[in-house]
């Protein structure tokens, strides 16, 4: 998506973009006034926001709250097996329709004032619209028809549901891409299952995490434990996929059994390879090839807050949402297949442990991303270069690279006018 709108920054206090998009500046991870224009033109704007699994609401009546940017988001599946997906706001005073989290219902109801809503977010009834023994109720001129929670357009695409707020947004198969919509549909080939969820709280800016799902080239320098039991590292096999927008993005690798030095690694002196470093339990690390094309990782991500990944067998889905400036909502949602076995079921439920808040790998991307946002306090003024592997945007067979991280700034920048 491109568009050949300049954001008015006179009435604000967003400031003019003066680098490409090899120079990030900070002043965009702290501007309030960027956070407010990202409502309107990202998560509001022409763009598909990732709202749940298919197979979270598998039957009438089922439903799950979630969020679009910071607006929240009620998504069902209707008596005609319909999908829906309303602003989870009472036409009323504003209240939250939906409390918990998910559920099956027969119909919504405010528990405010009972104004009563459909599973199409329609609403249906309000209480004493009549008033009591003839006295007090709404107006003659009053419409159920004319109010009710903002609906948006609904996209699934391999099980996965996703919602728009604008009818100019593209088709979603359009909007992905063909490379990136052939990685979905290498890892969500047959029906899955939820194994396990949880929600994870980041102290920084939604664009630093972002930022970082896209850069290949910080996980095997970040990540020890990659490095070490050569999961990841950039000498692999492997490359980068970005979509012709810039906007999504693919970084793959293979292990490789034929790796016989850590040269590269050694010469940068890097934390890798310890001695005492061990696994007591290295079935951990036990996998079995079940996509047959040897990728042993893939991480991939759609523009504004999805991400799927593959690391080993643990399949997940993560969401990234904003819920303040510096202030990041992570939901994570495992995944396994319908038909998976037993002895399937435990080897995902154990590589679990090496991706989250609290995994062996990725613990610490919850803690960069602050360790970023507390150094640039006081330098608006400054930004970041983003120049490994040269200043273009494109797809690459290697990983040291920030392509991937370009092409989300490339998209950004579309989006925002900047």
């Amino acid at each position: 998506m491109t568009t050949d709108t300049v954001h008015d920054t006179s009435a604000t206090s967003i400031p003019a973009w003066e680098g490409d998009i090899t120079q990030i500046p900070y002043w965009v991870y702290r501007n309030e006034d960027v956070r407010k224009l990202e409502q309107e033109k990202i998560y509001q704007g022409p763009t598909w926001n990732y709202l749940c699994l298919e197979a979270e609401i598998p039957k009438a009546g089922d439903y799950r709250s979630t969020f679009v940017g910071e607006m929240p988001v009620v998504v069902t599946r209707n008596t005609d097996g319909g999908i829906h997906a309303f602003e989870n706001r009472c036409a009323h005073r504003g209240a939250l329709i939906a409390l918990e989290d998910g559920g099956n219902v027969r119909n919504f109801s405010c528990v405010y004032h009972a104004w009563n809503y459909d599973l199409a977010g329609t609403l249906q009834g309000v209480a004493f619209q009549r008033g009591v023994k003839g006295k007090g109720g709404m107006p003659d001129t009053f419409s159920k028809t004319a109010l009710g929670p903002r609906k948006l357009h609904i996209a699934t695409f391999c099980g996965l549901v996703f919602g728009s707020l604008d009818g100019n947004a593209p088709p979603i198969d359009e909007y992905l891409g063909d490379e990136i919509a052939s990685r979905i549909k290498r890892v969500l080939h047959k029906p899955v299952k939820v194994i396990g969820r949880f929600k994870q709280i980041l102290p920084n800016n939604w664009k630093l995490y972002f930022e970082n799902v896209k850069d290949s080239y910080h996980a095997s320098l970040l990540h020890v434990f990659f490095t070490t039991f050569r999961l990841n590292r950039l000498s692999q096999k492997g490359g980068v996929i970005v979509s012709e927008t810039g906007a999504h993005h693919v970084s793959y690798s293979a292990i490789d059994t034929q790796e016989a030095s850590s040269a590269e690694y050694e010469s940068e002196k890097l934390r890798t390879d310890k001695e005492n470093y061990l696994l007591a339990d290295p079935s951990l690390l036990d996998g079995v090839d079940e996509f047959g094309d040897g990728v042993t990782l893939q991480i991939l991500s759609v523009f504004p807050g999805f991400v799927l990944q593959q690391i080993r067998n643990s399949l997940a889905v993560r969401q990234v949402l904003p819920t303040g400036q510096e202030s990041t909502e992570l939901n994570w949602t495992y995944l396994g297949f319908e038909d998976d076995t037993p002895e399937m079921d435990t080897m995902r439920l154990k590589q679990a442990n090496l991706i989250g808040p609290s995994g062996f790998v990725s613990m610490e991307d919850g803690a960069v991303g602050s360790f970023v946002q507390r150094g640039i306090r006081c330098a608006d003024a400054e930004y970041s270069v983003v120049q490994m592997g040269g200043s273009g945007i494109g797809s690459v067979d290697y990983r040291a690279t920030e392509t991937s991280v370009r092409g989300f700034w490339k998209a950004y920048r579309d989006h925002m006018g900047f």
